[in-house]
């Protein structure tokens, strides 16, 4: 009740300015949490997002591009990446892999023993130096998403491992942590952890003030309006959703809530309120927002709940708040989507790095087109259809008969 009249003050005038937090958290906690079941509903929107949908083998094709960049004439043997397909998330033979993707890779037989090799195509070039260019140019902006992610942990570092992790989703270049201390001085620092664990630590946390793309919306959204307690969620319902009404009566109540940022203290929250949980879907929003497509597998993320202070069960969020998010099952997996960032009207910058996967994603789509005009041309052949003028890869032949788990 006490809220209730007190969030209604706010909203009258022009101007909503909020008072010290600690005391609303005081009022609010004694609310206990409220377990609601939402039932999830397909939406062909967002699971029509090709960014999203192909990432999984676009990350292995730039994985695979990486490797052939730093080759002389863009050219390497199969045998020399054929047993990598582990450590550049090939879901499949690598071989076999490459050859799904003529519009990036050239195949050709070697000097010796009729071999093959792979070279990168020109438009595949071209688009590593766009990239490599997005690296230079945006360089400011990638090392704040990193900065922003170190702030939101408790500790304010966070393991290396952890950030090799969320390399792909924040859209850093694969040598970024490499270079990271000579670039960016005075910015970062190598630290140790419990354990003796190495991690990255930024170093003046405390110089500035560090606001959530919630509360930057929300200034964008009322720009007359000071920063607020109470920020609500923008809400994106897909369509023939509905919720029951004491369901929507309580996601009401939640968004009137204070809104607790995920860079600041959460130690005082009560975990098993509604207004923990009101935090929790922040920094899952705010982490969302930070990557390079707004999306990410729901069991990556899993890594981060020790040191972002989540609950065990965090991941129920994006279940319980589908107005917010979206699960996608496409792909044999379940990934989380921010709906904000593919609605209009959204405030949320686009990455530096998505125009550039993009036009990836397109030049990948061309080998739909070129393998089809091939399988047009290709004379028909007796004995099993065999193109014997096709040069054989030893590796594929001698593993021939096993089953592919994708």
């Amino acid at each position: 009740m006490f809220f209730h009249k007190f969030s209604s003050q706010l909203v009258k005038g022009r101007k909503i300015i909020f008072p010290a937090l600690p005391s609303l958290y005081c009022c609010i906690q004694k609310a206990s949490y409220v377990d609601v079941k939402m039932k999830w509903k397909k939406d062909g929107y967002y699971d029509s997002i090709e960014a999203i949908n192909y990432s999984r083998e676009l990350k292995a094709v730039i994985s695979l591009k990486n490797c052939m960049i730093k080759e002389p004439d863009y050219t390497i043997p199969i045998s020399a990446i054929s047993k990598s397909g582990d450590e550049l998330d090939v879901p499949i033979k690598v071989a076999k892999f490459l050859r799904q993707y003529p519009s990036f890779f050239e195949e050709f037989a070697g000097e010796k023993y009729n071999l093959p090799w792979f070279r990168l195509t020109r438009e595949a070039i071209n688009l590593d130096e766009e990239e490599q260019a997005v690296y230079e140019n945006k360089l400011l902006d990638l090392v704040n998403r990193l900065k922003s992610l170190v702030l939101m942990s408790e500790e304010k570092m966070l393991p290396v491992k952890i950030i090799q992790g969320m390399q792909w989703y924040l859209g850093l270049s694969t040598d970024f942590l490499q270079n990271i201390l000579k670039k960016l001085d005075g910015t970062f620092e190598i630290a140790e952890m419990d354990g003796g664990l190495p991690a990255i630590r930024v170093i003046d946390d405390n110089k500035t003030k560090i606001f959530s793309q919630i509360q930057k919306n929300a200034v964008k959204r009322y720009e007359q309006l000071e920063l607020s307690s109470n920020i609500a969620f923008p809400l994106f319902p897909s369509k023939g959703l509905r919720l029951k009404q004491k369901i929507s009566d309580w996601l009401d109540e939640f968004q009137e809530l204070p809104y607790v940022s995920p860079y600041e203290d959460s130690s005082l929250l009560n975990p098993n309120s509604d207004i923990s949980e009101k935090r929790v879907v922040g920094v899952l929003h705010e982490l969302l927002s930070l990557f390079v497509d707004y999306s990410a597998e729901r069991k990556k993320l899993l890594c981060l709940r020790k040191y972002l202070s989540l609950p065990q069960k965090f991941y129920r969020a994006f279940e319980r708040h589908p107005h917010i998010f979206y699960l996608s099952l496409k792909n044999k997996t379940c990934t989380a989507i921010l709906k904000e960032a593919y609605n209009a009207g959204s405030c949320i910058e686009e990455h530096p790095m998505l125009a550039v996967r993009k036009k990836y994603i397109a030049l990948m789509k061309k080998s739909d087109g070129i393998l089809k005009e091939r399988r047009r041309n290709k004379p028909l052949l007796q004995a099993g259809n065999v193109n014997l003028s096709e040069p054989v890869d030893p590796v594929e032949a001698k593993e021939e008969g096993t089953v592919d788990l994708l």
